[in-house]
């Protein structure tokens, strides 16, 4: 009778040489900063550029969940930023009146 020594298995999973779960998990992280902070156009969209960036790079990770859940909130911040912004711009452009009005009363 042959007698084969058993196999033994390393359990430690190797990660892939590229897997880029940080940048998944960064733009979960801005998008939900974005989303507490929405209200400040000019660096809100700033942030909102940066977390989708991140996400579309993040789309190759093992995190992929979390890319997609950074790429929906960031689109959806950026959607309400560039909306904010030209309620802002249209709202001076039809009346300045009412737009300084607006700031004096706060």
């Amino acid at each position: 009778m042959d007698m084969q020594p058993p196999v033994q298995y390393d359990p430690m999973v190797e990660p892939a040489e590229n897997d880029k779960k940080g940048l998944a998990i960064a733009s979960l992280v801005i998008g939900i900063i974005s989303l507490c902070a929405w209200i400040v156009p000019g660096c809100n969209l700033l942030l909102a550029l940066v977390g989708v960036i991140l996400g579309v790079l993040g789309l190759k990770s093992s995190k992929k969940t979390l890319s997609i859940i950074g790429l929906v909130l960031c689109g959806l911040i950026l959607l309400l930023s560039i909306c904010y912004s030209a309620g802002l711009i249209i709202s001076y452009v039809s009346d300045p009146e009412i737009f300084s009005n607006l700031y004096e009363s706060m």
